[in-house]
């Protein structure tokens, strides 16, 4: 960011987290500045360096997906020592994030009481699948699962086929955000009062949160209310169409689009004068014969016409790209949201940028995803003042 200072610049992170949810929670405070530090098993690392497409000898897509801005330190917490070694690199940081099982990090020797003896102010976050103070606090948590339970499964999709799971693992994401803005609301309390905090992120809280308005109609009409896939379930019409050449979006947001619609996009002025589409309500009620009548319109012009048409309208409307068509466009690559860094073994990975913009610039990615332990040796000698020779005794008895 032409050398401006990134707001979290001075904080430090221990990530004790893997797989999704805590990875993504750290790696948020990285892209703002934060120094994370994430603390794997010497032997296989986090789970995901073991997940999907590998890049390199220890990285694979999806770790490098939620491990960009850190530094990788191998210890083992089953060992005393090690358990000693991370109990004094809490000491020297702000924030720790860990979503062992419920019980297991105090098993471990770093759960809150233990690292608040360490560092009375630390702010400490626990996720988990489920409320630690419920009936299920011991179970595992995994995203598939509780998408099925948070009923998001049975929102999505179309209403003719079976519950359909969300494309990413939506759940571990959103938990992990939200998990972040819980640390930075803390980080700000604690300017104020001195003290730290505990925050606890239960995936499946977070999972019904994420059912938003579907959420509320559902206790307002007392069932399910419809699927409708790539429609939108209170405005019509709005969702993805198909024109002579392919798929693309259109999304009429009030009366006076929807009249622009007909009568300038499809060239049918006889819809914009129906009383039964005058109004979204009604468009809604009357939303099968409105569509019987709009889908041959759309699909007898190309999309590049209807795009035209739609963009001089000021109708909101976009292409339906492939994944790598939109990671290769030139709305991407304008963006700078994908980027290639070097790695420990000479090649280039493939990293995506930071989403925000902080005073009109994209913050940098400063480091590329971590080789499994990479930064133990740097890390332990800055942070803890360890010596060659000590590491070299610890590497000898199976701690790092």
């Amino acid at each position: 960011m032409s050398g401006a200072r990134l707001p979290l610049e001075g904080v430090r992170v221990l990530d004790l987290s893997r797989v999704l949810a805590g990875p993504m929670c750290a790696m948020t405070l990285g892209d703002l500045g934060a120094e994370v530090v994430k603390v794997e098993h010497p032997d296989r690392g986090d789970d995901t360096r073991d997940w999907g497409l590998r890049v390199n000898s220890t990285q694979t897509a999806y770790f490098n997906s939620v491990n960009r801005n850190k530094r990788s330190v191998t210890v083992d917490l089953q060992h005393p020592e090690g358990q000693r070694l991370v109990r004094e690199l809490a000491a020297q940081c702000d924030v720790v994030v860990q979503n062992f099982k419920h019980g297991g990090a105090a098993r471990l020797g770093v759960g809150y009481e233990d690292l608040r003896a360490v560092r009375e102010d630390i702010i400490y976050v626990s996720i988990s699948g489920y409320d630690s103070t419920g009936a299920e606090a011991g179970r595992p948590g995994y995203d598939l699962v509780v998408q099925g339970e948070a009923g998001l499964m049975g929102m999505n999709g179309e209403a003719t086929q079976p519950p359909l799971k969300f494309g990413v693992a939506v759940v571990d994401m959103f938990t992990g955000m939200y998990a972040a803005q819980g640390v930075l609301a803390a980080l700000f309390d604690r300017e104020r009062s001195g003290a730290g905090r505990h925050i606890e992120m239960a995936l499946f809280d977070s999972g019904l949160m994420l059912t938003a308005y579907y959420g509320l109609e559902a206790l307002l009409q007392g069932g399910d209310p419809p699927r409708y896939g790539n429609a939108h379930p209170s405005i019509v019409p709005y969702g993805v169409f198909d024109a002579a050449d392919g798929p693309l979006v259109i999304t009429v947001g009030n009366n006076a689009q929807f009249q622009r619609f007909c009568r300038e996009v499809i060239e049918r002025p006889d819809l914009a004068e129906d009383a039964r589409y005058a109004t979204n309500l009604l468009r809604g009620v009357n939303r099968e014969a409105l569509m019987a009548e709009i889908g041959p319109a759309l699909r007898s012009r190309s999309r590049a016409v209807l795009l035209q048409r739609l963009a001089a309208a000021g109708i909101p409307c976009g292409e339906v790209l492939g994944l790598l068509e939109a990671l290769q466009s030139p709305r991407a690559r304008a963006g700078g949201l994908v980027r290639q860094m070097p790695h420990a073994e000479g090649g280039q990975a493939h990293v995506l940028a930071p989403p925000f913009r902080i005073d009109g610039e994209r913050p940098p990615v400063r480091r590329a995803p971590p080789f499994l332990g990479e930064g133990t040796a740097d890390v332990l000698q800055e942070l803890l003042g360890i010596d060659a020779e000590r590491l070299a005794q610890l590497r000898g008895q199976g701690v790092l």
